[in-house]
């Protein structure tokens, strides 16, 4: 079962998100991942994601059915976050919660890395230049 991609006022609708968020334009890429859509599924499905990458961390938004999707960002193979939802039935709602959580995430990160660390590794939460404040909904 092939899944539809994103539609053009989906990607519109990021796209505002992120530039509200960033103050920029910040380039998507159309991805695909592979989803077990239902936890009794036993294979995954391919699935249509929208995927970008800012201020160190990596964000991936997939669409896993008509208004059903899942998000959730990370920085390496060991630092993988969701929201603690499984699934948005709003594509907004999706977005904004998971730059939320990953605003919030970034500070409790910056705090708890060594400073020497954070000065070789920006994304690891040096004062950059690069700080966005959190995110209030």
């Amino acid at each position: 079962m092939s899944l539809p991609d994103f539609t053009d006022n989906e990607y519109q609708l990021v796209n505002q998100i992120l530039l509200e968020r960033y103050n920029r334009i910040v380039p998507l890429q159309a991805v695909e991942v592979e989803l077990l859509r239902k936890p009794e599924d036993k294979m995954p499905t391919p699935c249509p994601a929208l995927y970008w990458s800012e201020l160190g961390a990596e964000f991936v938004v997939a669409k896993m059915g008509d208004q059903r999707f899942r998000c959730q960002f990370f920085y390496s193979p060991s630092e993988i976050f969701g929201t603690g939802r499984d699934v948005y039935d709003n594509l907004g709602d999706c977005v904004t919660t998971l730059l939320k959580l990953q605003a919030d995430h970034h500070g409790t990160r910056a705090a708890a890395l060594p400073e020497a660390l954070t000065k070789e590794n920006p994304a690891g939460g040096a004062d950059d230049g690069n700080y966005l404040p959190p995110i209030v909904i």
